[in-house]
């Protein structure tokens, strides 16, 4: 567990008891803070009772606490816990931030923070393996992997890898990474930031602000919005272009036109590092891959099947479509945009098409004429008759281009619900 003697005998509240919000109270109380919890389940309320004070922030006299921590699902944009905060001059923070607070008492370590709208899960997973590999204490947290602060601390020398989210670094005003990573930066989550595509970005690109002046700055290209944020910082900053690499065919976990991005980062991180070649070869060649990212679950008679669960807009989905041929392509949920976006060049990719979710009728709309449609609705549909017409040599993928909430509670459940599926075609 990461603790900070800087939290002792300080009020906090922890909103939300999931399981990163269990970490922080579990972290705030191990240093000896007074800690107010609620969660609107009384289930995850139970085991902190008579451990900590139990009751809604929103209406308690937060007269000088030192934050209010809160999940980064909270839409700050919207939920009353943000004025009520301010009205009491508290920092409303989240465990990045504890842990930004901590790293004071840990040993000498790095911190490598990645965020981008795509590619960031994969980015973060490579260049944690890259080290690991190579013989380097390291760790992933953040928006992966288990909660930071529920984690123990690295040696003397350790690196933390953080993949971070546009809400996490919202709710973060110390972090300064050694390296600071920006893949890529499209339309997505504006609900959150009152449909104001700017405001996105400039929450991207606080990752940099917050560095010290020699922190590295790895900065995507290959969109509009990076491409400036690159010019903005261009003295402190390197490009993090598509390459093509002659050895990608070696990589069975990095296939696709966009992981070229996604290993470009990783590769200008190991250098920065000093990695041995020998050692970054390996674990390029070793990587396993995210479960939901262009995961191949089974083959049967011959048909590939993938889940890209983890496409959950346009942009994510396009590169999974530009990653193989002959596709069956299931699609839709909840849509985040209008129109097929990215995916537009991809569709000489796809055989066959079927819509499921809310946007189901949108998309086979926008697809009728162009590729072969079905409308199916379910994931179980879906599936069964993708299998029914695939042939060897196809591949039927799971990438919906939506978020998962009209029909899953995330796209985990739905990428598990789509294995499912095709273990019983067996």
């Amino acid at each position: 567990m990461i603790t900070s003697p800087a939290w002792k005998d300080k009020k906090y509240a922890v909103l939300g008891l999931a399981r990163s919000g269990r970490a922080t109270v579990e972290a705030l109380l191990a240093a000896g803070a007074n800690v107010l919890v609620w969660d609107d389940r009384a289930e995850a309320r139970e085991p902190f009772a008579g451990r900590c004070a139990i009751g809604d922030p929103l209406e308690a006299d937060l007269t000088g606490y030192a934050g209010v921590v809160v999940s980064p699902g909270v839409p700050l944009n919207t939920h009353p816990i943000k004025p009520h905060a301010d009205s009491f001059g508290v920092p409303v923070i989240g465990d990045i931030e504890l842990f930004a607070q901590a790293r004071a008492n840990l040993p000498p370590h790095k911190v490598v923070g990645i965020t981008g709208t795509n590619g960031k899960s994969t980015t973060t997973a490579l260049v944690h393996h890259i080290l690991k590999t190579a013989g380097v204490p390291t760790t992933m947290g953040g928006n992966i992997g288990l909660p930071i602060l529920e984690q123990e601390p690295l040696p003397a020398g350790g690196v933390y890898v953080l993949e971070l989210s546009s809400y996490q670094i919202d709710l973060t005003y110390s972090l300064d990474c050694y390296i600071a990573v920006l893949l890529n930066v499209t339309p997505d989550h504006l609900d959150r930031y009152d449909g104001d595509f700017e405001k996105y970005v400039a929450a991207k690109i606080r990752l940099f602000e917050m560095q010290e002046a020699d922190g590295l700055k790895l900065i995507g290209t290959s969109d509009a919005a990076s491409s400036a944020a690159y010019e903005r910082f261009f003295e402190s900053a390197q490009p993090v272009t598509r390459q093509e690499y002659p050895d990608q065919p070696d990589w069975p976990s990095l296939q696709g036109p966009h992981n070229r991005e996604n290993v470009s980062a990783a590769i200008l991180t190991a250098f920065w590092f000093d990695i041995p070649e020998s050692s970054l070869d390996q674990a390029l060649r070793t990587f396993p891959g995210l479960p939901h990212r262009m995961q191949r679950v089974a083959e049967i008679s011959g048909v590939a099947y993938v889940n890209d669960s983890k496409g959950t807009n346009t942009a994510a989905s396009a590169p999974a479509l530009a990653a193989f041929d002959n596709i069956h392509w299931i699609l839709g949920g909840l849509a985040k945009e209008p129109g097929l976006g990215e995916c537009e060049a991809e569709l000489p990719h796809v055989k066959a098409a079927y819509t499921i979710g809310k946007a189901g009728p949108q998309f086979a709309t926008l697809l009728e004429g162009r590729v072969p449609v079905e409308q199916c609705e379910t994931l179980d549909r879906a599936v069964a008759s993708a299998a029914a017409k695939a042939e060897a040599g196809d591949t039927v993928l799971l990438s919906p281009a939506c978020a998962s909430f009209d029909q899953y509670a995330d796209f985990e459940k739905r990428g598990d619900h789509f294995r499912e599926l095709v273990e019983g075609l067996k």
